[in-house]
């Protein structure tokens, strides 16, 4: 029986292991840190060994296999001492992806991959199809090869998890855009960050499809270099395409084969560009699955967006407060701040991947009010946008409480508090999502 070893005791590692147990491997899992509860229950429920708070390496490295957390660096020591014995390492995604016969929907991107793969699901889901939701979003994907029967699979891939795929081969590939982020964990590479994004690619074959934003200049630029076998089907809101979606007049259009789908512009439920966009990306991979024209307009028409991206929190005073802490990147907040039509105090700030500000500052002195830092190390938001605000309106915050207080200090009727944070969330908190939800709580608690 060959020996698993998993790395990372989350909802990925944890979902790798039930799937390697399920098929009869003899699993270990090891996380260095602490595993939460829930997690560590679902690990006795199944009679998985783990251990937590540290590796046992003489364990660890007489694997087979190794299964890694997307969150662990190839740079880590252990994982450097695997790979130096020639230990094969890979991710949760390929693992599950070797006893899945569904038809997989598959979308990374630096931004708007959360969307697309809702909406995608959303209108899978709508049309009637057996559709699971998993990746880098929902519920493990391995878990649920391991524990459920699906169709259709809609997984969201960070980059982090495509840099262990090997085998692994989307239908429909979607590259929703690239831009800098992450660079941290890629030598300060852009090269290496667009190879990682590609990698949902290289396995595609003529019968599959390859959704992408031909607006891109990257994704453009780097499509030139790779032989694609695939389908292409590009969107765009720049010029007419044959084949994948277009804007022309007031509509999106939608061609796919002989097929020829119009939406008004004004029944998409996402507003703004960036997210006409995701509902182009969503249209092309549900018309290529083959739901019907009605459920399309339909669904685009009825979806409710996610939570933590511009998610309306409340108006207070004529002040209306927005929760978009899943903006963990400079083009996310770019997009947050050109959407909106009405003066902004901003909240920024976190832990900085690499950002370069400078592409921000025309949006910010359109958009930009006041803003509050909201991080441990501010340096580089002040020397940034101090200039254009005005010292008087910049402030330093360690707290969700006291960023809202000192925004809605700065904030007048008629003002959008846009908490758009623009930098990962580790500084102060757990994640995106503990950010976003102690944001919401500061607010109403106003």
């Amino acid at each position: 029986m060959n020996k698993i070893v998993v790395l990372g005791g989350a909802e990925s590692g944890v979902g790798a292991a039930v799937l390697a147990k399920v098929k009869g491997f003899d699993v270990f899992l090891s996380d260095n840190g602490n595993i939460r509860e829930d997690y560590a229950a679902m690990l006795r429920q199944w009679d998985i060994p783990f251990e937590e708070g540290g590796h046992s390496e003489a364990k660890i490295l007489c694997a087979d296999e190794v299964i890694k957390s997307p969150g662990i660096p190839s740079t880590a020591p252990l994982i450097q001492k695997l790979a130096g014995q020639g230990t094969h390492i890979i991710s949760e995604i390929e693992f599950a992806s070797r006893y899945d016969n569904a038809k997989k929907i598959c979308i990374t991107g630096s931004n708007g991959k959360t969307t697309t793969t809702s909406l995608i699901h959303y209108l899978l889901k709508e049309a009637g199809l057996n559709v699971g939701l998993g990746g880098n979003i929902g519920k493990s994907y391995a878990l649920q090869v391991a524990t459920e029967q699906h169709d259709y699979y809609v997984l969201e891939i960070s980059s982090f998890q495509l840099d262990d795929t090997y085998e692994f081969r989307p239908d429909i590939a979607i590259i929703t855009n690239i831009t800098p982020d992450h660079l941290d964990r890629y030598d300060h590479k852009m090269e290496n960050y667009v190879h990682a994004k590609f990698r949902i690619t290289q396995n595609l074959r003529p019968e599959d499809c390859f959704i992408f934003d031909s607006d891109d200049a990257i994704t453009v630029e780097h499509l030139s270099k790779i032989v694609l076998k695939a389908k292409m089907l590009p969107f765009s809101q720049e010029k007419e395409v044959p084949q994948g979606a277009f804007v022309k007049d007031d509509k999106m259009v939608v061609r796919v084969g002989e097929s020829q789908t119009d939406i008004l512009l004004k029944e998409l439920a996402l507003p703004g560009r960036h997210n006409l966009y995701n509902s182009m990306a969503a249209a092309i991979a549900a018309k290529v699955s083959g739901v019907k024209d009605e459920v399309i307009r339909e669904s685009l028409s009825s979806f409710k967006g996610i939570e933590h991206r511009l998610e309306k929190v409340l108006n207070i005073g004529g002040v209306l407060y927005v929760n978009d802490s899943k903006a963990t990147n400079v083009d996310a907040a770019w997009y947050a701040l050109e959407c909106q039509d009405k003066p902004v105090v901003w909240i920024v700030g976190g832990k900085d991947k690499g950002n370069d500000y400078e592409v921000l500052k025309s949006v910010v002195s359109k958009k930009v009010r006041a803003i509050v830092c909201l991080g441990v190390d501010n340096a580089k938001i002040h020397a940034a946008f101090e200039d254009i605000v005005g010292k008087e309106n910049i402030c330093d915050t360690r707290s969700a409480a006291d960023a809202v207080k000192a925004a809605a200090g700065f904030a007048v009727k008629g003002d959008v508090v846009l908490l758009s944070p623009c930098c990962a969330s580790f500084d102060l908190f757990q994640s995106y999502e503990d950010r976003g939800r102690q944001f919401k709580a500061a607010v109403r608690n106003l």
